[in-house]
């Protein structure tokens, strides 16, 4: 498994797997616990795991969570999202910083987002899970959403959005996030 630093987010990461393939498919590990130390993170800091499923075009983000935050260990292990992060740490060298992935069952690649930064998808095949290994137990007053289509972030979806959650219809720009968390 390779770790590979993500240089537009600092402290995230790509985890590559190996996969070894044969004529019946492939067997890949996903997880490791001493790579992931070597990448400086505390792998048993882990307490909660997650998995959506979404139809083709949903975005599901822009999401944080306010207070510590939140860090997740995120892969598609089925179908393929873009996927995307934004990092909204003021004191990091990266701040502001914006960077998307393509996500797929296909490689099993897995990307670490530190705490502090929004993170966001959309399916682009008929189905897509994502699985999430979360830092911290869900507490929903912690929410954050932040609008998917906001002008500043300007992120380039693939799709046309669909299927929002009221949540994501209601989030609010970037600006406002910021002046809310100062």
């Amino acid at each position: 498994m390779k770790v590979i630093p993500v240089p537009a987010i600092a402290g995230a990461y790509l985890f590559e797997p190996t996969p070894h393939a044969d004529e019946r498919g492939f067997f890949s590990r996903t997880f490791d616990a001493d790579v992931v130390r070597s990448a400086g993170i505390d792998p048993n800091g882990f307490l909660q795991d997650s998995v959506s499923r979404s139809r083709r075009g949903v975005v599901r983000g822009m999401h944080l969570r306010s207070g510590e935050g939140e860090a997740k260990l995120v892969r598609c292990s089925w179908g393929a999202v873009f996927d995307v992060v934004v990092d909204l740490r003021p004191d990091s060298p990266t701040y502001l910083g914006k960077e998307t992935f393509d996500l797929s069952g296909e490689t099993q690649v897995s990307l670490y987002i530190p705490a502090g930064c929004a993170h966001g998808f959309q399916a682009l095949t008929e189905y897509a899970d994502v699985s999430y290994r979360i830092d911290r137990v869900h507490d929903a007053s912690e929410d954050v959403a932040i609008a998917h289509d906001d002008p500043e972030l300007a992120i380039p979806w693939p799709l046309p959005a669909a299927l929002l959650s009221e949540r994501d219809r209601r989030a609010l720009p970037l600006s406002a996030v910021l002046q809310n968390t100062r």
